[in-house]
């Protein structure tokens, strides 16, 4: 649940970096995990290709006194760590709702593929994760 130390690890192995923005009480997001995570060929890609980073927009623990600081872009109290990864979602990508899936390489937040939502089709699921890790490879 920390994105510089999965980029970190995601430069010393190799492999792009998923990015999966998502909460403790997002119902969708357990769908996801419930339903299309758990098909085999996902979880192989999820392991094998690719550094999972999972994000929690509503995490509470509070971030030291020293790392908080008011949003130029919200101008929100960013307290805890939900709040950090919530504006980090929400400024890099453009969006506020979860479950959200971004695909990186090491070098920009610019996204490999489109950026991947709420989907119950295993095929597509596959396809995105393939899409994106080909473009990392080139």
């Amino acid at each position: 649940n920390d994105y510089e130390a999965g980029l970190a690890y995601a430069k010393e192995v190799g492999k792009p970096i998923m990015i999966d923005f998502t909460g403790w009480g997002c119902v969708n997001c357990r769908k996801m995990e419930e339903n299309v995570w758990v098909d085999e060929r996902v979880h192989q890609r999820l392991r094998d290709n690719v550094v999972l980073v999972s994000l929690y927009v509503d995490a509470r623990p509070e971030l030291p006194e020293d790392e908080q600081y008011i949003s130029e872009i919200t101008g929100r109290k960013i307290k805890n760590i939900g709040n950090k990864w919530s504006e980090f979602q929400e400024v890099n990508f453009q969006e506020v709702s979860q479950p959200l899936y971004v695909i990186l390489g090491h070098d920009n937040l610019e996204p490999l593929v489109e950026k991947n939502a709420y989907n119950l089709d295993v095929e597509a699921y596959i396809d995105w994760l393939d899409r994106g890790v080909a473009a990392f490879e080139k």
